[in-house]
Order: structure tokens, then C-alpha cells, then sequence
């Protein structure tokens, strides 16, 4: 198994996260979070549960993915992470909110910014070019 130096230079070219990998991820994610939107609209009813429930998602991939770690609970099962292209570090929490933002946009628009990573040739999302991160093995780019 091949692990590859990252600290202190960019990680162009190097190993990533293949989209079933990341689709499987986005599930489990996508599965936490509804689970807890759905209780939120229980208790408090659609319109504001729904309003929470969006805050939620922002804090949570926010928080997560802004983290050294760079993983969200369906990275860390699936053994993918964030790290920022330039430096192969932690993208912080003000990247990560953005990559959260145009993760929507890549979705509205018949998901063509998650699908963008298929013909990419850093298998970047619209929402990773935004904030300059790839997401990369863990097993080629262990955590620190």
C-alpha cells in the first residue's frame, strides 16, 4: 500500500475517492440527516422543522468536514476525507461552508456539479473546485 507525502506542498494528481465511494457516503449522510429532519418535523411541524433541519445540514457537513479530520460520520464509515488541494491540509470551517453552499447548487442543477467529478481530472465536484478540496482515500492519506 502506497502512502503518499502531503505535508507542506499540494496533493495534485494523487489519489481520490472514486464516486460510488462518495455516493455511498452522501447516503449515509443523507440518511443521519433525515432521520433527523424528520424527527424535528414531528415535533415542531414542517416549516420549521424543515428551517432547522437545513441548519442542521449546514452545521453538521460545516463542523464535520471543516474539521482536521475532514469527515463526515458516512466518510469516516466509507474511509474517504476532505483535505484541502493546495496543501493536503484541513480545508477549516469557512471553506467547508462554502463547500456546503455550492454543494446545493451542484445538486439543483440536475446534479451535473456531482457528477462533474467523472470527467474531472482531479475527480473534483463543483462543490470541491469552490472550495479548492479533493476528497482522497484515507488508506493513501491517513489522518495526522
Amino acid at each position: 500500500m502506497e502512502t503518499m507525502s502531503y505535508a507542506g506542498g499540494g496533493i495534485h494528481g494523487g489519489a481520490r475517492a472514486g464516486f460510488w465511494r462518495r455516493f455511498a457516503a452522501a447516503f449515509i449522510d443523507g440518511i443521519v440527516l433525515g432521520i433527523a429532519s424528520g424527527i424535528l418535523k414531528a415535533i415542531l411541524g414542517s416549516g420549521p422543522g424543515t428551517g432547522l433541519g437545513i441548519v442542521i445540514s449546514a452545521v453538521y457537513f460545516t463542523a464535520f468536514i471543516g474539521a482536521e479530520r475532514g469527515q463526515t460520520l458516512g466518510q469516516m464509515t466509507l474511509g474517504i476525507r476532505v483535505l484541502g488541494l493546495d496543501d493536503g491540509a484541513s480545508i477549516g470551517y469557512g471553506r467547508a461552508l462554502i463547500r456546503w453552499l455550492v454543494s446545493i447548487v451542484s445538486a439543483i442543477v440536475l446534479l451535473i456539479g456531482y457528477l462533474w467529478m467523472l470527467w474531472d481530472g482531479e475527480k473534483q465536484c463543483w462543490h470541491d473546485k469552490a472550495a479548492n478540496d479533493v476528497v482522497v482515500p484515507v488508506q493513501t492519506y491517513p489522518l495526522r
